[in-house]
């Protein structure tokens, strides 16, 4: 099994958008009104405003492969692509999704370590992620890699508003 993660560009805008709308419908249709998620989908994955967010500056998006075959993908953010204010020292994972059939693999921990490996290059102390409230699974997985919850945020999904744990880890 050959894992392998690479750095998208605007020629993967077409498997971004799949993937992303696969992912988010996975993980949150079930806790979401199908107007809320569809209304979400339409906006955050609008691929003129996925082209804007690879075109952003201090924004990745890496995508994730199992044997050449698209298994996930990550969004991180650093300096004035940050989604909350933090400090120059931080780097944000924004998105981090394994597709159904790769999940139970170790795929979310390697994302994570790829994410601490970027950080600590960039010379960052620490490292942050919003998670929904009511994703256990993805709590615990977090606290886990050694995130603590420090704060929250609104989170909209269509018209409810949700919260979403910020979850931060100190890399020295």
């Amino acid at each position: 099994m050959a894992i392998t993660l690479e750095k998208c560009g605007s020629e993967d805008l077409a498997d971004l958008q799949a993937i992303g709308i696969e992912t988010f419908t996975d993980t949150f249709a079930a806790h979401n009104s199908p107007e809320d998620l569809q209304a979400y989908l339409d906006k955050a994955y609008d691929p003129e405003k996925l082209k804007a967010e690879l075109l952003t500056e201090g924004s990745t998006f890496w995508f994730l492969y199992e044997d050449e075959e698209l298994a996930g993908y990550m969004k991180t953010n650093v300096e004035a692509a940050l989604t909350e204010k933090m400090d120059a020292d931080a780097l944000e994972v924004e998105r981090i999704y394994i597709r159904p059939a790769f999940k139970r693999r170790g795929f979310g921990k390697y994302l994570i370590d790829k994410a601490i490996e970027s950080a600590r290059a960039q010379a960052k102390e620490l490292i942050w992620l919003g998670v929904w409230e009511h994703n256990v699974n993805a709590i615990a997985f977090y606290e886990k890699m050694g995130f603590v919850h420090t704060g929250s945020h609104s989170f909209f999904m269509g018209d409810d508003e949700q919260t979403d744990f910020i979850m931060t880890k100190k890399l020295h």
